[in-house]
């Protein structure tokens, strides 16, 4: 089984996130599980959050009688927000009604990213590289499950599991996610590495004990995401596999 020694990057940068990582980075022994997220990192992102979240504030304001002001929060935890800023004003009815004609918007808006985004080049050949190995891999995403399988219609052939949004009471950073993930796949935290490509990846591995390997094929920076206590951060892909290839030594 494969072995893999995660080890701290250089002294400079490991001063700069010491607490972020502290308990973090660790030997991971007998490596078998890999987690990826979607969008960003197996597939180009192609969601614009800020439009989605322009569409909730301007729907927010038929109920509440003008527009919320904006919010740092992600679309869906600012949804859940709003709705329940609507029903201490207007009740449970008209916030639970607000709540779905959100969801609504917010899965049109991915589907139409869906419609423009395609795998990254080399998505399927680094899964089925992974396979060759002995690795058993899944997808985690804050995405629906429709939206992703317009873009990975043959999901089934390169992973073992796809959690989609509904397919969890809740949704990423929640640790719960990963551990469902985990779980279906019969791994362990301490058997697991997450692969993704936003801070909210790396905060999700951090409440599981799961290191995480950025990719900066979002709209993050591989600085950003070491920054934010990623165990290691790559530019694309195929370096994720090579670096994956140096750092496995096989007993």
């Amino acid at each position: 089984m494969a072995m893999v020694a995660a080890a701290v990057v250089g002294s400079g940068r490991r001063a700069g996130r010491k607490d972020a990582r502290k308990g973090f980075v660790k030997l991971i022994m007998h490596l078998n599980t890999i987690i990826f997220d979607f969008d960003g990192t197996l597939a180009e992102l192609r969601l614009d959050f800020e439009a989605m979240k322009r569409g909730l504030s301007a729907l927010a304001a038929v109920y509440m009688g003008e527009e919320p002001e904006p919010s740092p929060l992600p679309a869906l935890e600012w949804l859940d927000e709003l709705a329940g800023e609507i029903e201490d004003y207007e009740g449970p009815d008209l916030a639970k009604e607000f709540h779905t004609r959100g969801r609504f918007l917010i899965l049109s808006r991915e589907l139409d990213g869906a419609r423009q985004a395609r795998l990254f080049p080399s998505a399927r050949s680094v899964l089925a590289t992974l396979r060759q190995r002995g690795m058993r891999a899944g997808v985690i995403t804050r995405n629906s499950f429709s939206a992703v399988t317009k873009v990975f219609p043959d999901w089934r052939d390169h992973v073992e599991v796809l959690l989609a949004r509904e397919d969890v009471p809740r949704v990423k950073p929640d640790p719960a996610h990963l551990g469902e993930a985990l779980r279906r796949l019969d791994g362990a935290p301490e058997s697991a590495l997450m692969v993704g490509d936003h801070p909210i990846d790396v905060e999700t591995g951090r409440r599981l004990g799961v290191p995480c390997v950025g990719v900066a094929t979002g709209r993050v920076s591989a600085a950003d995401l070491l920054q934010a206590g990623a165990l290691h951060a790559v530019d694309d892909l195929d370096a994720f596999l090579a670096w994956l290839g140096e750092t496995v030594v096989k007993p």
